[in-house]
C-alpha cells in the first residue's frame, strides 16, 4: 500500500490557513482522503486577520474575533504548535521545536515531509534604534493591539491622577512611527477611542492628548495614491494630529522620542509599525532567496529551481504576471495572498494528480483605509472615494474577507451593538499578567519570611 504524501505547511496565516483548508477540501473530493496527509506547523493556534486590528484596539470588534481558531477550521489536518527553526529541502527534513519539546527539554525533532508550503509570513522590521527594544510597542499581532488600548487608557488613568505636569504631558503623547496602513489605522482608530473615552474624566479633555505620526517618506498610505494620501494628511491634521513627513526618530531613550528634525516630545507610548521583512526562518532554509531574504518564485509559485517546494504571501517573490513593466513582484499584502493561497493549493493537487500547473495572475484593484469612525480613504478600480462612503467601503470589504460565516456574522452582529450603544472604555491591562494578584497575595508579609510556621 502506498504511503500517504505528507504535505508540511510551515505557518498559518493567510497562506498557510487558505492553503491548508482548500487541500483537505480537494482531499475529500477529487483526490482522495487516503492520498496525502497536510501537516500545518504555526506558533499559534489561530490565524489573525490583521486588517481587524486597529478595530480590536479601538474596542469596536471583540478579540476573540479577529482570529480564526485553526483546530476548528482545518478539522481534517494535523494541526502542531511549535516553531520550525530550519529546513533542509535536499534531505525533506524540517527541524522544529513544539511545546512538548520546551516542557520535556528534548531539545529539537525532525519531521520529514513530500512537498513543502513555505507560508512563515512576515515579522517587524526594526531598526537600531536607541531605545527602541525597551519602549517600543509592535502593532502586529492580536496581543499587540489589546495591550496597546489597554495602555492608551492606562496613560489616561495617570495622566488623571498625577500632581506632575511631566508626568502628566508624557502620559497624553502618544507617538506613531510608520505611515503605511498599520501605523495610520492604528492611530485614527485609537484617537478616536481615547477622545470619546475622555468625556469620563474630569480632568482630561480631548485637546489634552497629542497625537504624533513620523514617517521618514514624503507621504502616507502610498497604497491608496498621492491624491488619497493628501487627504488623509488633511483629515488626521484637521484632528489636531501631527503628522510629521520626512521625518524619523532617532531615539527614544529615557522616555524622550528624538525626532530627525530636533524635536524632543517626553513620551510614554511609542508605536512602531514602520514596516516588515520576512522571517527569520527563510535564511535557515537551503532555498533561493532575493536580495530582500524573500523566496524566488515562479508564477506558478513554486520555489525558482526547486521541486516539491513552494511558497506565496509576504514569504514569497511572486512575479506579476499582469504588470506592464517586466521584473515586477506581487506586492505582499493580504489581497495577493489570499487568492495566491487559492492558486497555490489548486497546483499542489495538480501536482499530485500529474497535471499541468496554472500561473497567478491578478491585477492589482487598489486599497482602502479607514481613518477612524465613519472616516476614510480608497482608490479601487480607479475610483477614489473618502470619508464615510470609503469607511463604509472599508467595511464591507472586509468583512467579506473575513474567513468562516461565523466570524462575519459575530463581527457583523459587534458592529450593529456598537451602532446602537455606547463605546467600551474598559481597560483589562491585567490580562498580561494574570497571575500578579495571586503572587501577591501568596507572598509572605514583610519580615515574616524567617517566622517558622504553625
Amino acid at each position: 500500500m502506498t504511503e500517504p504524501a505528507r504535505i508540511l505547511v510551515v505557518g498559518g496565516g493567510y497562506v498557510g490557513m487558505y492553503t491548508a483548508l482548500r487541500l483537505q477540501r480537494q482531499l475529500r473530493t477529487e483526490l482522495g482522503a487516503g492520498t496525502a496527509e497536510i501537516v500545518v506547523v504555526t506558533p499559534e493556534p489561530y490565524m489573525t486577520y490583521q486588517p481587524f486590528l486597529p478595530e480590536a484596539a479601538a474596542g469596536s470588534i471583540s478579540p476573540r474575533h479577529v482570529v480564526v481558531p485553526l483546530r476548528r477550521v482545518l478539522d481534517h489536518c494535523r494541526i502542531v504548535i511549535g516553531e520550525v527553526h530550519s529546513v533542509d529541502h535536499a534531505k525533506r527534513t524540517a527541524t522544529l521545536s513544539t511545546l512538548a519539546t520546551e516542557e520535556e527539554g528534548a531539545g529539537t525533532l525532525d519531521l520529514t515531509y513530500d512537498e513543502l508550503v513555505i507560508a512563515p509570513g512576515s515579522v517587524s522590521r526594526t531598526l537600531p534604534v536607541p531605545g527602541l527594544a525597551d519602549h517600543g510597542i509592535g502593532f502586529k499581532t492580536v496581543e499587540e493591539a489589546i495591550g496597546l488600548r489597554n495602555h492608551v487608557i492606562e496613560q489616561m488613568d495617570i495622566a488623571s491622577s498625577t500632581r506632575d505636569p511631566a508626568i502628566r504631558d508624557a502620559a497624553l503623547t502618544f507617538v506613531f512611527v510608520g505611515g503605511g496602513y498599520a501605523g495610520v489605522e492604528a492611530l485614527a482608530e485609537l484617537e478616536d477611542m481615547a477622545r470619546y473615552t475622555a468625556r469620563y474624566y474630569h480632568n482630561v479633555k480631548p485637546e489634552d492628548l497629542r497625537w504624533v505620526l513620523v514617517e521618514a517618506s514624503d507621504r502616507i498610505l502610498p497604497e491608496v495614491g498621492e491624491e488619497m494620501g493628501r487627504y488623509a494628511v488633511r483629515e488626521l491634521r484637521g484632528r489636531n494630529i501631527d503628522v510629521r513627513l520626512r521625518t524619523c526618530l532617532e531615539t527614544c531613550e529615557d522616555r524622550v522620542a528624538v525626532l530627525s528634525d530636533g524635536t524632543r516630545l517626553p513620551t510614554r507610548t511609542v508605536v512602531w509599525t514602520a514596516g516588515v521583512k520576512p522571517a527569520p526562518v527563510l535564511a535557515a532554509t537551503d532555498l533561493p532567496l532575493n536580495e530582500r531574504g524573500r523566496l524566488r518564485c515562479t508564477a506558478r509559485l513554486t520555489v525558482e529551481g526547486v521541486e516539491h517546494a513552494w511558497a506565496a504571501g509576504d514569504a514569497a517573490a511572486v512575479p506579476d504576471v499582469t504588470a506592464k513593466e517586466p521584473g515586477t513582484e506581487c506586492a505582499p499584502n493580504a489581497q495577493h495572498a489570499v487568492r495566491q493561497a487559492k492558486v497555490l493549493a489548486e497546483n499542489i493537487a495538480a501536482s499530485l494528480r500529474g497535471q499541468p500547473l496554472k500561473e497567478y495572475a491578478h491585477a492589482y484593484v487598489g486599497s482602502v483605509a479607514s481613518l477612524g469612525l465613519h472616516k476614510g480613504v480608497a482608490h479601487v478600480y480607479g475610483r477614489k472615494l473618502k470619508g464615510y462612503p470609503a469607511w463604509f467601503m472599508h467595511r464591507a470589504y472586509h468583512l467579506s474577507r473575513v474567513p468562516t460565516f461565523n466570524r462575519k456574522a459575530r463581527v457583523l452582529a459587534e458592529w450593529t451593538l456598537s451602532g446602537l450603544f455606547k463605546r467600551e472604555i474598559v481597560s483589562l491591562g491585567s490580562l498580561e499578567h494574570p497571575r500578579a494578584e495571586f503572587e501577591l497575595a501568596a507572598a509572605p508579609p514583610p519580615g515574616d519570611g524567617d517566622k517558622p510556621r504553625s
